[in-house]
């Protein structure tokens, strides 16, 4: 060294060793830490898209898949039950879909009167929109408890008596706020629906 004291070999080795078992022991520590920051295996099967098996429904069957926690349900609608959405429109709180799109219907080709890419099926969250309660099927139409005489057919939320139509859209003055959510879904086949993936068109 230039003040001519003589290098401390061993003394410098433990330093060069120690500083180089620290950098691994810090790569070490670094790996795991930025492995947990990774979605685990459970949440990315949550996020992941779904696939449904509809074949063989019959007509007005109500099948229910889960995706991201929630469930997604699957209608078969019959002709007439089809026909009878284009006559509820005065009735309905937002009929053309128009309100929170991006959230509740997400697809543009959702947003038609039946709220779906093929009028015989419907696809959509089984939530309502009030206060997340899951409503229930009343696909009969006509009179029943809790439900107007002139009753189409669609679902009763029986928490706080919100009603929606066959395409999941609410009344007007109803508690809940907005229709029922329509996921992202593709059809993978007449008899299978992929939910959670959108369509390409």
């Amino acid at each position: 060294m230039s003040d001519g004291k003589p290098v401390d070999n061993a003394r410098r080795n433990i330093l060069i060793a120690s500083c180089a078992a620290g950098g691994v022991a810090g790569v070490a520590t670094l790996i795991p830490f930025a492995d947990s920051l990774e979605p685990s295996e459970r949440a990315k099967a949550a996020g992941a898209p779904v696939e449904a098996d509809i074949g063989g429904m019959a007509v007005g069957e109500l099948r229910t898949f889960e995706w991201r926690g929630k469930p997604v349900w699957v209608v078969r609608r019959s002709p007439a039950m089809v026909d009878e959405l284009k006559k509820n429109d005065a009735e309905l709180a937002d009929p053309e879909s128009k309100r929170n799109q991006s959230e509740l219907t997400p697809m543009p080709q959702t947003r038609n009167e039946y709220r779906s890419l093929k009028p015989e099926y419907l696809v959509a969250v089984g939530v309502c929109t009030h206060l997340g309660c899951s409503p229930t099927a009343r696909f009969a139409p006509g009179p029943q408890a809790s439900l107007p005489d002139n009753w189409p057919g669609g679902f009763l939320c029986p928490c706080h008596g919100s009603t929606f139509d066959l395409a999941g859209r609410v009344y007007k003055n109803k508690p809940a706020p907005d229709n029922l959510p329509v996921p992202p879904y593709t059809f993978l086949s007449d008899s299978k629906i992929l939910i959670g993936e959108e369509t390409k068109a």
